[in-house]
């Protein structure tokens, strides 16, 4: 077992050998062991290098091994969820030698993604979208005549989500062609893996077995209570060795657990399943970071790396850090405070908070709406409900949102998380539309700190604030401001003018929303521009717009979220209702997705950065050479 990350590419002949799945369906069974260990030594060497989730991929070395090997991907469509686990699929699907460069701009996205590679058959991100996405695969087939197998691996986790039980309940509805792999690391449904599950699992997904089972229900069906008792008799059976009766009742055969980590039994069983038809559920046990002695010990540590570059890396106090520090300090103060997460305690800095409010901390797993919901349900009752919750997965409970929360003006704190750009998490973890898509709802009031102090107290503001609040801060750490310890409620809807510009000649104001303050102050040096620290999307300072507006002859809008409808787009509404003519520069997230990339990166291709704030500003000035430096 390895317990260190190699520093120098391990040797590994069997695994150079593969260039796709059908090189790996070449090799003789026996052969699979020495694949798998070879793969799962450079998985520890490439995430080493390059950062990235690391855990959960040791955790399916076998079963990614397993399911290429049994089935004709990518003819057979193979769908992950969430894609944390799908590192090894990469791998073995002719990205091997650019995985050390995953994340990064030259390098392969950190989810499965369509465009990048055609074993990638659906695009994830945020999980429990598998076994909807493989089943409109299975039901594409069956309408086209198309003969060929949808799978699904879904975690543990995952599964969790409303999402999976929908599609699941549909599948067994439409009785659907498609097998449901869950993939078991830390359930408390999961039996021991014995040798009686594993005995009843080959008797089950035998095709002996399937073809007495369906020859029976053709003869009893004519007898409908005969069959029922029979029915049911099959049920209780299963329900003595195995966890599986829930799924059952969705209309699927289980099968299972076994052992994720035995490949015989595995490749064997997948064997089996393949000749069933209808809807299959297979249940695996593995362990999350299988063959990495720390990973093992400590999985939430080594669920992702930071990557060997990141390594010596002085560690900062990050936005999350304040408002797990902020939360503790609050909760101490009023009893009624109640915090939730869906599934994101780590994340979101609530460990603390969990250990020491235990009967006031809510983790209601990958049920985003649901935790919406639970808030609005606390609220009504004289709680003082706090969502911790990151942007991109906000979007999940937009209905709950506007329904059971601001339609209804409860006192619910929403604390947004990696508002913004988030960097090698890509498109499916920006929270690039978090402004756009709250300051339409009625009653939200909208936050957007600047530093760690201001977030501090942005977060108590919205706390004492009598209806729905929302505070978005970025990802990783702020500016080095040290948070005040004393909390004071900001003055609500008000911005302050953090730098006076030029009073002659043409001058430029600049209005930053958030964490792009910072970047206004360096690029108001060379501009000698107005910088307003405008605080507030919503109520909007309109007082200090119009003022701005009399006083400048241009004035730039800066913020870390959508142009489109966003902060920029409510300046331009609050001058259109004045009748001002000041013109606006708006800038912003552009209208496209914006790709995997470091951070610094991502900000100069979205024109954030100061020089092309500068840059963007001298088109409009009257005479590039003067004021300008």
């Amino acid at each position: 077992m390895l317990t260190d990350i190699p520093t120098t590419r391990p040797v590994t002949p069997m695994l150079d050998s593969i260039q796709s799945p059908a090189d790996l369906r070449e090799l003789e069974p026996e052969q699979l062991p020495e694949l798998c260990k070879e793969l799962r030594e450079y998985l520890v060497y490439s995430v080493g290098q390059s950062g990235g989730h690391f855990g959960a991929g040791l955790g399916v070395v076998e079963l990614t091994a397993a399911l290429h090997y049994v089935f004709n991907t990518p003819d057979d469509r193979l769908v992950w969820d969430v894609g944390h686990q799908a590192y090894p699929h990469k791998i073995l699907t002719g990205r091997r030698e650019q995985l050390p460069l995953i994340r990064s701009a030259e390098g392969p996205a950190a989810f499965p993604l369509r465009s990048e590679s055609e074993y990638d058959t659906f695009g994830v991100g945020h999980s429990s979208t598998s076994i909807g996405a493989a089943l409109g695969m299975a039901l594409a087939a069956r309408a086209q005549g198309i003969e060929r197998e949808a799978v699904a691996v879904i975690g543990d986790g995952a599964i969790t989500a409303g999402m999976a039980f929908e599609a699941m309940n549909h599948a067994g509805h439409e009785k659907a062609d498609l097998l449901v792999i869950l993939n078991d690391n830390d359930m408390s449904i999961s039996n021991n893996v014995g040798a009686l599950n594993k005995y009843f699992t080959r008797i089950w997904s035998s095709r002996t077995y399937s073809a007495l089972r369906e020859g029976s229900k053709r003869v009893l069906e004519k007898i409908p209570a005969a069959w029922e008792f029979a029915r049911r008799t099959e049920e209780h059976m299963k329900g003595m060795v195995a966890p599986g009766t829930m799924f059952e009742e969705l209309g699927f055969n289980y099968y299972g657990p076994i052992d994720g980590h035995d490949l015989d039994e595995l490749v064997l069983t997948l064997e089996n399943l393949k000749k069933l038809k209808g809807p299959r559920f297979l249940h695996i046990v593995t362990r999350k970071g299988k063959g990495f002695a720390p990973a093992e010990q400590d999985p939430i540590k080594y669920h992702a790396l930071k990557g060997s570059k990141a390594a010596g890396a002085v560690k900062k106090v990050s936005y999350s850090n304040i408002f797990g520090q902020w939360l503790c300090d609050m909760a101490a103060a009023d009893s009624r405070l109640m915090g939730i997460t869906p599934a994101m305690r780590e994340g979101s800095d609530l460990i603390r908070f969990s250990e020491e409010f235990p009967d006031r901390y809510f983790d209601v797993a990958i049920a985003e709406q649901h935790a919406v919901t639970l808030a609005a349900g606390l609220a009504c009752d004289g709680c003082k409900p706090v969502v911790a919750i990151y942007s991109t997965f906000l979007q999940r409970a937009y209905d709950q949102l506007i329904h059971d929360v601001a339609l209804q003006n409860l006192d619910v704190l929403f604390a947004i998380d990696r508002a913004g750009l988030v960097g090698e998490d890509g498109p499916t973890h920006h929270g690039a539309y978090d402004i756009s898509y709250l300051r339409c709802i009625p009653n939200m009031v909208i936050m957007t700190p600047s530093d760690e102090n201001e977030c501090r107290q942005m977060l108590y503001t919205g706390y004492q604030h009598e209806g729905p609040a929302a505070v978005r801060y970025p990802r990783g750490s702020g500016t080095g401001v040290q948070p005040a310890s004393e909390m004071q409620a900001l003055p609500m809807g008000k911005g302050i003018v953090r730098r006076q510009g030029a009073q002659n000649g043409f001058r430029v104001a600049l209005l930053a929303f958030g964490a792009p303050l910072q970047q206004a102050l360096e690029a108001a040096e060379t501009l000698n521009a107005t910088v307003a620290d405008m605080r507030f999307v919503k109520p909007l300072d309109h007082a200090l717009v119009a003022e701005l507006a009399a006083s400048h002859d241009l004035l730039v809008t800066l913020e870390e979220n959508a142009v489109m409808g966003g902060a920029g787009s409510a300046v331009l509404e609050s001058l259109a209702a004045t009748a001002h003519q000041t013109p606006v520069l708006t800038l912003g997230i552009p209208d496209r997705y914006i790709e995997h990339a470091s951070p610094a990166q991502q900000q100069v291709d979205i024109g954030l950065t100061a020089q092309t704030i500068v840059d963007a500003v001298k088109p409009h000035w009257p005479d590039s050479t003067s004021g300008c430096a």
